[in-house]
């Protein structure tokens, strides 16, 4: 037994001590094979290839498809665009997505334990593949290029580093740089080991986004005789048969359509391919389809009922390109109110409805509210919305331009008409001006009667959702009015509407009360149409101002060619419509094919096409260099470094005048005119040559008699007669002469002011007084009262906003813009210094350098250019009712409008060191050549030390200091004796003016600005 027991011990003992042995044993081998795996042996390296290969490369590869299924799933097409070449782009969210990091962590692994692999490169590369699908664009682009750098040998690798890498920069706007990457990818192509598919979709891509529709169409075939997925292949042949019907080639396009229709595509594809086939479609068989009809009839069909908008759409646009406008525009209606869910398409039936007002029916109010519809609905990502916005908030120079080029044109008409013929063309004219303003009176009268409640709008559409709300239903609330309507007439709302008979409660002076018993009767104290005032005024300006003369008819071209001119200029730079701009170009030297101001447009036109037609671009070139040799074009043209030779002269000679000014300050007048006339020469074909020599003239005018001076003056009307800012002032002093010649006559100096800098002249007045020759008069000031916040605490500035990142430099063969002085959109200031006591003073501008483009935010919606009543659209017969939805207003805890009556324009310049004397001293001149009996003035103020304020006002409203702001901004490089890249120009109240104490305030209020106006 004890022996059994001693025995059963030493076998215990002995497994213990085998069981210790063997894991001491596993630990040894374990942490030698560790310590081997690390030596660069043949075993080691297969064994990491493997396991990088079919195990973490796989599996990551895995994820990034399984990823870009789920954004293929996610994506929503716009049809009416051509479509995205890849449906992986949505839009990110600040989560971590894990799936991309879980790729991101198995790639890293293959780069820190694997170092020994061949798949090193993969690794990168799937990692620039996830940044990517991320949405991380500049990170990806960096890891496809460390790919390219290190392995150089792996041509597969390069091939698809360079097509991802194109992808990212087209993703970011870089579209020179993703043509450098997409030609590498072409010339390392490697059918071999991987499919070309993915190098001609990148290239297809990049043909669609630079409008190369010619390329694209090849590039999209190449795609699909080589793609192996079939959703993709389906996806290239719907964007070739879109871009071979804007290559014009018809059959082609209906057949790729046809495929598509006959194919296993999703339903929406097939069925807007079904929809492009029909409105293409011309004949069939020899016999005239009825492309309308054939629409028409898609909506029998109850799969469609979603896409009912699109079908009314596409009959509305085959109405429009037959120039039938009132059934265009009535199926345009039906596709608004049919969009419940379609946003964009909501927002193309408004755009539509919106340029044939505007464009072909010359309904300005109109248009200019249904724009502001197409802003709401249309997304601030579709292609196109920043031109519109900016469109239909500047609309009111567009219409401006358009109503001189109708007048005049119209007087051209009838000047070439027979006495008889035109006093009965005129006649007619007159009638229907009578008959509009009666359609317009009977309309102002209905609203009177109907109140409130007949201004319920009835498609009262939310524009950012597609709710459900019951009031939200067009139908609904249109078929509830009408019964209203039925049972109660039309009430005004308002207390105690169920009564009909109030007059006992209504005021005396009402003009809406009912007769009695009859609440829908006509007020009988209505006021009556009385037509003959704006009649007469209507006939005599027709025949003040009929072109009956060469010099007239010289005159009434060059305003019509002056209004396509500027037209024109806004497109291109205000808009940055190329197409639209081009059009005006193209329009205005074939109408005035010799017009001497043809070289600009030439420069223009050449400029424009450099990129998009080469062949076009050296026409227009050629045609300036043949025409116009001696211009400043053509020298631009000639010597590329011409421009930087013009800026270097126009600063030169801008700090000459402003030590001549600063002479004639201190009243050293002979100094003035000895200098003046010494530097005659290098001003003589400058455009400062105008204010250089009314400079010379009013110092003189403190040296002599009435004679001379009056030469002066008549000289620089003759010799300046198209200059805007210095020949209106001169025309006014000799108005001024001619009234008052005794007077002046008699005087030994015409200019005895002690005042240089208020030269105030006046137009002709009565009152001898008022004369600006009687230096001892005291300008008139308008009184500043300082507007505080009401009971408002203070307010902490907002944080400075981001600016956007540097684009890549522009290409170096790029033509020169010689003038871009148009109106501009104020740029975003650094942050402040300390808050300075504020000084009240009045004006504000802005002026307008290419605009910082901020992406806008879908949630907002835009602001109406205020210089344009927003109302309604007014409903014509052959019409449907629409509905414009209002726009919510962009809200600041700091700046408001709530002074609505005191406006200014301010000149922003930023520098705290330079005199403005003289550029104040222009402001001056403009403001008494252009606004003669006006009260505004213009004042300086600093905001921090390194901004001065130049404002100029009051104005009375916002239309008057957009008015203004119009008129002097185009004369801002005339004027200020600065550089250009030194100021900038806004409106402004002056509540929120006396508030601009330091930088920090001023760059929060030009953000306002933006959002605001």
């Amino acid at each position: 037994m004890l022996l059994n027991r001693a025995d059963t011990l030493r076998r215990i003992h002995k497994i213990t001590i085998n069981k210790r042995f063997a894991f001491c044993l596993i630990i040894l081998v374990l942490a030698i094979a560790g310590c081997t795996l690390q030596k660069k042996t043949g075993f080691n390296r297969v064994l990491q290839n493997i396991t990088a290969h079919y195990n973490l490369l796989f599996n990551a590869n895995e994820l990034l498809n399984q990823k870009q299924a789920d954004y293929a799933a996610g994506f929503v097409d716009d049809y009416q665009q051509i479509l995205a070449v890849y449906p992986d782009t949505i839009a990110h969210s600040d989560a971590v997505d894990k799936d991309i990091d879980d790729v991101i962590i198995k790639a890293n692994k293959i780069i820190n334990e694997k170092e020994q692999s061949k798949y090193l490169g993969d690794a990168y590369l799937v990692i620039g593949k996830a940044n990517y699908l991320a949405g991380s664009y500049f990170n990806a682009v960096e890891f496809f290029n460390y790919v390219i750098r290190s392995f150089p040998a792996r041509a597969d690798l390069k091939q698809q580093a360079f097509t991802w890498k194109a992808r990212a920069l087209l993703y970011q706007h870089y579209n020179e740089e993703a043509a450098v990457a997409l030609d590498s990818a072409m010339h390392n192509l490697y059918p071999k080991k991987l499919n070309p598919a993915e190098v001609y979709a990148a290239q297809l891509q990049y043909d669609i986004n630079t409008q190369e529709y010619e390329h694209a169409e090849e590039m999209a075939k190449q795609a699909i005789a080589t793609v192996k997925q079939k959703q993709l292949k389906l996806r290239w042949i719907y964007i070739l048969g879109q871009l071979q019907e804007l290559n014009n080639k018809n059959a082609d396009a209906i057949a790729n359509y046809t495929r598509i229709v006959k194919s296993n595509a999703p339903f929406e594809m097939a069925f807007n391919a079904s929809l492009n086939r029909i409105r293409i479609q011309d004949m069939h068989d020899g016999v005239k389809l009825d492309r309308i009809g054939l629409l028409l009839s898609l909506l029998k069909n109850n799969s469609n009922a979603d896409f009912k908008d699109q079908i009314y759409y596409h009959v509305a646009d085959l109405y429009h390109r037959a120039h039938d406008l009132p059934n265009a525009i009535k199926y345009y209606n039906l596709s608004v109110k049919s969009s419940t869910k379609n946003q964009n398409q909501k927002g193309l039936s408004y755009l539509a409805i919106a340029d044939i007002n505007f464009k072909e029916r010359g309904d300005y109010i109109t248009a200019k509210n249904y724009y502001d519809s197409v802003v709401a609905n249309l997304s601030p990502l579709y292609p196109g919305y920043k031109q519109i916005k900016l469109k239909s908030n500047n609309l009111q120079l567009l219409v401006d331009k358009l109503k001189i080029i109708s007048f005049e044109d119209t007087l051209q008409m009838l000047a070439k008409l027979d006495e008889d013929t035109r006093a009965a063309k005129i006649d007619a004219m007159v009638s229907n001006e009578i008959q509009r303003g009666q359609n317009l009176n009977n309309t102002v009268q209905a609203n009177a009667l109907t109140g409130n409640a007949a201004q319920i709008p009835p498609d009262n559409v939310t524009a950012s959702t597609g709710s459900t709300f019951y009031f939200y239903n067009s139908a609904a609330v249109s078929k509830g009015y009408n019964d209203f309507k039925v049972k109660w007439g039309n009430r005004k709302l308002e207390d105690n509407w169920r009564v009909s008979q109030r007059a006992a409660t209504v005021p005396a002076n009402s003009t809406t009360t009912a007769i009695a018993g009859d609440p829908d009767a006509l007020a009988a104290n209505l006021p009556k149409n009385d037509m003959t005032a704006p009649v007469a005024a209507y006939r005599q300006n027709i025949m003040q101002n009929l072109p009956l003369t060469a010099d007239q008819l010289i005159q009434s071209n060059q305003r019509v060619y002056s209004a396509y001119l500027e037209m024109a200029n806004f497109y291109r730079d205000i808009l940055d419509d190329k197409n639209e701009a081009i059009a005006n170009y193209v329009l205005l030297i074939n109408r005035y094919p010799d017009n001497p101001n043809n070289a600009e447009v030439y420069y223009d036109l050449y400029r424009m096409y450099f990129d998009s037609n080469k062949q076009l671009s050296d026409q227009y070139k050629n045609r300036l260099l043949a025409a116009y040799p001696q211009s400043i074009f053509a020298k631009v043209i000639l010597d590329p470094n011409y421009a930087d030779k013009v800026n270097d002269k126009d600063t030169q000679l801008k700090t000459v005048y402003n030590s001549l000014f600063n002479l004639y300050q201190r009243k050293k007048f002979a100094e003035v005119i000895t200098k003046i006339d010494s530097l005659q020469p290098l001003f003589a074909e400058h455009p400062l040559a105008p204010q250089i020599k009314y400079l010379r003239t009013i110092a003189a005018g403190h040296r002599q008699q009435l004679a001379p001076f009056e030469t002066s003056l008549q000289d620089i009307i003759k010799t300046y007669p198209q200059d805007k800012l210095i020949t209106p002032l001169a025309q006014q002093h000799m108005d001024y002469i001619n009234a008052n010649r005794l007077t002046l006559a008699a005087m030994p100096v015409v200019l005895t002011n002690d005042d240089v800098d208020e030269i105030i002249f006046s137009s002709p007045i009565a009152n001898k007084k008022e004369t600006p020759f009687n230096r001892n008069r005291v300008a008139p000031v308008v009184q500043q009262t300082r507007i505080d916040p009401l009971a408002q605490k203070p307010v902490v500035p907002p944080p400075a906003i981001k600016t956007p990142a540097t684009l890549p430099a522009q290409k170096p063969n790029q033509p020169a813009a010689v003038k871009k002085d148009s109106t501009a959109i104020a740029q975003k200031p650094v942050t402040p210094p300390a808050v300075q006591p504020e000084i009240i003073k009045k004006d504000t501008v802005v002026t307008i350098a290419k605009p910082v483009f901020t992406q806008p935010v879908i949630a907002a919606q835009p602001k109406a250019d205020s210089a344009v009543t927003a109302t309604s659209p007014q409903v014509k017969k052959d019409t449907m009712a629409t509905v414009v939805p209002t726009k919510p207003k962009f809200v600041s805890n700091l700046f408001n409008e709530r002074d609505s009556t005191h406006y200014f324009y301010v000149i922003n310049v930023s520098t705290g060191t330079q005199d403005l004397s003289s550029s104040r001293f222009g402001i001056g001149q403009f403001n008494r050549g252009t606004y003669k009996l006006n009260s505004i003035v213009h004042r300086l103020k600093f905001a921090g030390p390194n901004n001065q304020l130049i404002f100029v006002g009051p104005f009375n409203s916002q239309a008057a200091a957009k008015a203004y702001a119009r008129a002097i901004t185009p004369l801002l490089p005339e004027i200020m004796k600065v550089a250009k890249d030194k100021y900038s120009f806004f409106i402004i109240t002056q509540e929120n003016l006396n508030k601009l104490a330091d930088k920090n305030l001023l760059d929060s209020y030009v953000n306002y600005y933006e959002q605001t106006f």
